[in-house]
Order: structure tokens, then sequence, then C-alpha cells
């Protein structure tokens, strides 16, 4: 009796071993997935939510649509942006794509 009572017991010990041992690939791929992939995206991320909530009256903008053109009046929400000499639209903050710094822009025909 007591034979069999001590290989239950480290029959209970080998399982919870070979547990461990098939989940260490699993955790191992979400620590590669994690710092290979999740990791870099947030940091891009938080850099661009940044960029945008930096930006600008006279900063040259960027909309999700392709629209590029100068800051004009800028809100929490919302950014006037001059595409042409009198022209000026309206567009959401979160839209914009990129934002280029004052000076920074080099003239088209250079």
């Amino acid at each position: 009796m007591t034979s069999l009572l001590i290989s239950a017991s480290a029959a209970g010990a080998d399982g919870a071993g070979g547990f461990l041992i098939s989940i260490m690939p699993l955790v191992l791929i979400f620590a590669v997935f994690y710092f290979l992939l999740i990791r870099p995206q947030q940091k891009k991320m938080k850099a661009h939510q940044e960029k945008i909530g930096a930006v600008n009256k006279n900063d040259q903008v960027v909309t999700g649509g392709g629209l590029v053109g100068k800051a004009i009046k800028v809100d929490d929400e919302y950014v006037e942006v001059e595409i042409a000499t009198g022209v000026r639209v309206k567009a959401v903050k979160a839209t914009l794509t990129d934002v280029i710094p004052r000076g920074s822009a080099k003239p088209a025909n250079d």
C-alpha cells in the first residue's frame, strides 16, 4: 500500500513538471511576439500621438487623405489647414498622418 502511495506522489510530481515543460514553448513564443511585434508598434503609436498632439500654428501637416497644407488654426479636436492660398479646410486632428515642423520643410522646386 505504501509503495502505491509513493508511486502515485511521484507520478503527480512528474505531471506538474511535464505541464511546465509543455507550456514553456507557448510562453517563449508570446515573449518573442511581444518584444518583436507588440512593443515596437506601441512605441511607434505613442510617438505618432505625441507628434500629432504637438501640432502648432504654421506647421506643415499631411492629412489621412493625402492633403498637404499649413496649419492655420489648432484646436483640441480640429485643425484648420490651408491647402492653397485662400483655401482652408477643417480636419479632425486624429486624422493627421504627419507633422512637419516650421522651417524644416524643403521647397518643392529645389
